[in-house]
């Protein structure tokens, strides 16, 4: 390398360098300024694919905190699920409640769907007031209130009325304006391409 070069590689080093330490100052400043600690309403929505792992990823970072996670599933019971069978190894820290009947043209009876959301509804106001649980996940909630399976107001009621300290996250499509307003974190999966339009059917280990 000639000399001319070296100069020039050192000086673009020290130039990235002394733009790096003015961003990580202002990087540390912003943080700084975050002093309030609270429990996060998470919503998970939108219609690309891993909203429910992304809350299982949570539920992960949780029990590995060695804090307990309660998870109620509203609307897939008909499925296996590999996730609980990975959780469960760490025993009691994890309480699972598998409590619908499978998607709504399975079932196609509004009754029962109505009444295996009020169940699951039920259940997941008995976690929400579990003063041992850091973490609700209420997978496919939005479904069963997309539906109205559900009276909003009063899901809203028990999610906003929660011990300050209670992390919940609801997961599925089409979440309610209302409950959009009232998360602290709001995350929408864009499809941008799935597998499947390609006839690539669901896969162990990564649809179930």
């Amino acid at each position: 390398m000639s000399e001319t070069a070296r100069k020039t590689e050192t000086s673009e080093a020290e130039r990235h360098r002394a733009k790096m330490i003015k961003r990580k100052a202002v990087q540390d400043a912003e943080v700084a300024q975050k002093t309030i600690e609270k429990g996060l309403l998470i919503v998970h929505t939108g219609p690309g694919k891993g909203k429910s792992t992304a809350a299982f990823g949570l539920a992960l970072r949780t029990l590995g905190r060695g804090q307990r996670v309660g998870v109620v599933q509203f609307i897939k019971g008909a499925w296996h699920s590999a996730e609980r069978d990975a959780l469960a190894r760490f025993g009691d820290q994890l309480v699972w409640h598998t409590m619908g009947e499978g998607f709504t043209w399975e079932t196609q009876d509004r009754a029962r769907d109505i009444a295996a959301a009020e169940r699951a509804f039920a259940k997941a106001r008995q976690l929400i007031d579990d003063p041992s649980l850091a973490l609700v996940i209420l997978d496919e909630l939005n479904i069963a209130l997309r539906y109205d399976y559900l009276d909003l107001a009063a899901v809203l009621a028990a999610l906003t009325g929660r011990r300050p300290d209670l992390h919940v996250v609801v997961t599925g499509r089409n979440a309610k304006p209302e409950l959009v307003a009232a998360a602290d974190l709001v995350t929408e999966m864009t499809l941008v391409k799935h597998h499947f339009a390609a006839g690539v059917k669901a896969q162990a280990g990564i649809e179930f």
